[in-house]
């Protein structure tokens, strides 16, 4: 990882200023910073892109960083260094404003910015497209105390409204094209119309980064904790994750949300990764001590600097204000989910295969976000949440013994097991072995996978593999059984539905 940039407006004052208290106009005569145009979006170019795409937490996290309310310099900072694009220029007919804010979130590429052994190390071969195949619209409640986070498949069926190329000055009507199409058409206002047109929703801020700011941004915040049930390879990226808990650093986080090869669920199953690494980031920006340390706060935004476009009206006030009102922003304030596909594999000539949206349930999903309303259910903090497991209960054999001198243990324990799912006997047994204080499962190392989710629904229970003991798991209840934990399969996502899940439902237990 190359070393970050160093910038002296950057870093925070040793006593930064009360946010809350009148900010001072500009001294007269004051050099203003410059601010250079990048240039506009190139035509597509045919080739094998990277499927990554979570560089947008990046912007998202400074957000949730600046709701400490320290640092005002640092964060006045952002407003001089981050590039300015006008993605509303000349737009009319725009959707009627909502209740909150939308936000939307594009990905760009960025290898031009790494470097040759980290472009290796992480397969990020290829030169740069100047493309994107990430799109995100993050709706800020009016209370500020929700956000709610909708992604948009790269390869959705999209109307392109007419507009006129900005590098030729072709005129072009109106046309069928992908989603991920629209940026290198027409560059972000083309997009921003696009998806206006598509959701009917306004548009009110226009945020743009890539994964270079996302791979410094996890490894200054010490690498970010994520878990999965099963293991997870992908030849393509190089990810190789073995089941359990992992704590990633920016090059192989990068490798994570960018893998389409570890399921049948591609790009579906890609996303719904990203979304749980954007609740562990939350989850570890605001439990890492990030927002009470300003040196720690300051070397985050520097780790941004440099690699985000945003609209002329998304500044430090913005930034402040929402920060303000989100000081107690936690994993649980945040909801996920993908706009319902109606069909896969939609035909279009001239295109091919696309994803086209279930039109009644996503106008029901963009509705919610324009009326303000939460998509998830009401959240009642669970003392006993749902493990995810590999294997569904009702295909677990499990054959259920008494190991202490506990009257009707045996036929408790069996009850549970039966009630969640599994596929108890239903006649428990006495164990031969007695006194036991800790409940343990036996296991043919053959059906490991069962074990382990028959493990997560007796927490605390201990594994002991028994070769030759068959499909049949063997409970030997202790003295520390208490209940039995709900489990539920980590399986990919359906394709024709999506499901809505908050932040700390998809973080490690």
């Amino acid at each position: 990882m190359s070393p970050l940039p160093t910038s002296p407006r950057s870093a925070a004052p040793p006593h930064a200023p009360d946010p809350t208290r009148p900010r001072r106009p500009p001294l007269q005569g004051r050099p203003q910073p410059s601010r250079t145009r990048r240039p506009a979006a190139r035509p597509a170019v045919r080739r094998k892109r990277p499927r990554w795409a979570m560089r947008v937490v990046t912007t998202l996290s400074v957000v949730v960083l600046a709701s400490a309310g320290i640092g005002h310099a640092v964060v006045t900072s952002l407003d001089a260094d981050i590039a300015r694009v006008d993605p509303f220029k000349d737009m009319k007919n725009r959707p009627a404003a909502g209740h909150g804010m939308n936000l939307l979130l594009v990905g760009t590429d960025g290898r031009d910015r790494i470097t040759e052994r980290e472009r290796r190390k992480y397969r990020l071969g290829g030169a740069p497209c100047h493309c994107t195949d990430t799109v995100m619209i993050v709706h800020i409640a009016a209370d500020k105390e929700r956000a709610s986070v909708v992604s948009l498949p790269r390869d959705s069926y999209a109307e392109a409204p007419a507009h006129t190329d900005p590098v030729t000055g072709v005129p072009h009507g109106p046309h069928p094209i992908k989603l991920n199409a629209a940026y290198a058409e027409g560059g972000p206002q083309l997009t921003v119309r696009t998806v206006e047109s598509m959701t009917h929703l306004k548009i009110d801020h226009y945020l743009e980064v890539d994964f270079t700011s996302f791979m410094k941004t996890v490894d200054v915040l010490g690498g970010v904790d994520i878990c999965t049930t099963r293991p997870l390879k992908d030849a393509y990226t190089g990810l190789d994750l073995t089941a359990g808990p992992h704590k990633l650093n920016g090059g192989q986080a990068l490798q994570y949300v960018r893998s389409r090869h570890v399921d049948g669920a591609s790009d579906l199953g890609r996303m719904q990764r990203q979304q749980r690494f954007l609740a562990a980031l939350i989850g570890r920006a605001t439990s890492s001590g990030v927002l009470l340390n300003p040196m720690r706060f300051r070397d985050v935004t520097r780790a941004v600097l440099g690699s985000v476009r945003a609209d002329k009206g998304f500044g430090t006030d913005e930034l402040l204000d929402l920060g303000r009102a989100m000081r107690n922003f936690s994993p649980s304030s945040s909801e996920f989910t993908t706009v319902p596909i109606g069909q896969m594999g939609y035909a279009v000539k001239g295109i091919g295969s696309t994803l086209k949206w279930d039109g009644p349930k996503a106008a029901e999903l963009f509705r919610a976000l324009r009326d303000d309303r939460p998509l998830a259910p009401p959240h009642q903090p669970v003392a006993d949440p749902v493990a995810r497991v590999e294997v569904a209960p009702q295909l677990i054999q499990v054959q259920v013994e008494n190991a202490t001198s506990t009257e009707g243990l045996g036929r408790r324990v069996d009850g549970a097991l039966a009630a969640s799912g599994f596929r108890t006997t239903g006649r428990p047994a006495v164990s031969r072995e007695t006194g036991l204080k800790h409940t343990v499962i036996t296991y043919d190392p053959r059906w490991d996978r069962s074990a382990r989710s028959l493990a997560a629904a007796l927490p605390g229970s201990e594994l002991r593999a028994a070769a030759g003991q068959g499909p049949v798991l063997k409970v030997l209840a202790g003295a520390d059984f208490k209940e039995v934990r709900r489990v539920r399969v980590d399986a990919p996502p359906q394709q024709e539905s999506a499901s809505v899940v908050t932040g700390d439902e998809v973080l490690c237990r």
